[in-house]
């Protein structure tokens, strides 16, 4: 689909149910869900590669990637499938995007789901530290590579947990990592990082959407984020999932398809 001129690769179910948007975390792709759609087959499955990302473009400019630019894609997509209102599940990266379409454009959205997530960071010094230390990153992937990356990447406390998956899982999310270009992933770091957003903690009392918040035990961070964000969303649910890191979607499958599902079947939050 062609979106205020990007082309963005999109995999549609185009079943019957309510629409559900999955929008996957930095050097992830649509085919990074694949483990919970078994769960979902109640609803219209909408599978993002977000920009940078998969089989969508990659553009040379930054300033493409803004989060404010990519929740204008967002609801340029939702407009051309003809959705007027959209459940909406994002995983870390992806959830900082859900949760800025939310508080852009909160009559889009029926549902919010934030997998591991933030509104970003509270304070400009913070926020000026951590766009310092993407754009070095940046460099390192322009500089060394994919593959360079993706084992220092995989190397990081934050996905400590995933060694304990299979080897072959292990492997099929490497080669998901390794399918991504230098330029999209080091734009996404300058362009989407976590600094480089706005922060939305003054925000959060205006998200009036039923939220599922979802945490990995093992992930003390963000649980710690989690917490916070759920005394200060109005209608707020918060999931803590026992022996789990932070792609909880990936390392419990299982259990994270039949929390999204129910959340989303009910009528009471």
């Amino acid at each position: 689909m062609k979106v205020r001129g990007i082309h963005y690769h999109i995999e549609d179910s185009l079943s019957d149910g309510e629409p559900l948007i999955l929008i996957h975390g930095f050097t992830g792709s649509s085919e990074n869900w694949q483990y919970i759609l078994s769960f979902l087959t109640d609803y219209r499955v909408i599978r993002i590669d977000m920009i940078g990302h998969g089989l969508t473009d990659k553009p040379y400019d930054p300033s493409r990637y803004k989060v404010e630019e990519i929740v204008e894609d967002l609801r340029e997509i939702v407009i051309q499938l003809k959705l007027e209102k959209v459940n909406i599940l994002g995983y870390s990266m992806g959830g900082r995007i859900a949760l800025s379409f939310a508080v852009l454009y909160p009559n889009y959205v029926e549902k919010l789901i934030l997998e591991s997530s933030s509104p970003g960071l509270r304070t400009m010094e913070e926020r000026l530290m951590r766009v310092r230390a993407d754009e070095n990153l940046a460099n390192e992937i322009i500089s060394n590579g994919i593959e360079s990356f993706v084992r220092k990447w995989e190397q990081i406390p934050l996905f400590s947990s995933q060694r304990r998956l299979p080897e072959a899982q292990q492997l099929w999310l490497r080669e998901q990592r390794h399918k991504n270009s230098s330029i999209g992933l080091a734009n996404s770091l300058i362009g989407t990082g976590t600094g480089a957003q706005p922060t939305w903690w003054n925000k959060l009392q205006t998200v009036k959407v039923p939220t599922l918040l979802i945490c990995g035990q093992l992930d003390e961070k963000f649980c710690g984020i989690a917490k916070e964000m759920n005394k200060l969303l109005p209608i707020s649910t918060l999931k803590e999932i026992n022996d789990t890191g932070h792609a909880i979607h990936v390392e419990q499958p299982r259990i994270f398809g039949k929390i999204v599902s129910e959340f989303l079947k009910n009528e009471q939050h």
